[in-house]
């Protein structure tokens, strides 16, 4: 039986397009916040005013954090894996509040680059 539609929420199902332009948006966040260009990753977070586009965005840093986080050492990859449970618990308190989740995609853009400060890390260590 199909859930009923919350404010603000689409009924429409997941599309191959919808999920690729998430991972798109995800990309080019991804790409602001490593360059510390916070003016454009502001002006990039305004542009998503629908509930479903920023989930697809977050949907997509999720994807690549968890990604980049099974190639960390096991007890980084733990604290990686705990972290991602606190973004999930903070993304479901805000789930209908748009500011809230671009306050979460910003976060969940800062784990990623986190994980990749961890990755090179590990690569330097002899």
């Amino acid at each position: 039986m199909p859930r009923p539609a919350r404010p603000g929420h689409s009924c429409g199902m997941t599309t191959p397009e919808a999920e690729a332009e998430g991972r798109r948006r995800a990309e080019k966040l991804l790409e602001h916040l490593s360059e510390g260009e916070d003016d454009a990753v502001d002006a990039l977070l305004a542009e998503w005013t629908e509930v479903r586009d920023l989930v697809y965005v977050g949907a997509g840093l999720t994807v690549i954090a968890r990604a980049e986080g099974r190639v960390l050492p096991t007890a980084q990859r733990a604290q990686a894996s705990t972290r991602q449970g606190k973004l999930g618990e903070f993304r479901n308190s805000q789930r209908d509040d748009p500011a809230g989740l671009r306050i979460w995609l910003r976060k969940a853009g800062e784990e990623i680059l986190f994980i990749r400060s961890l990755q090179a890390a590990v690569a330097r260590l002899p």
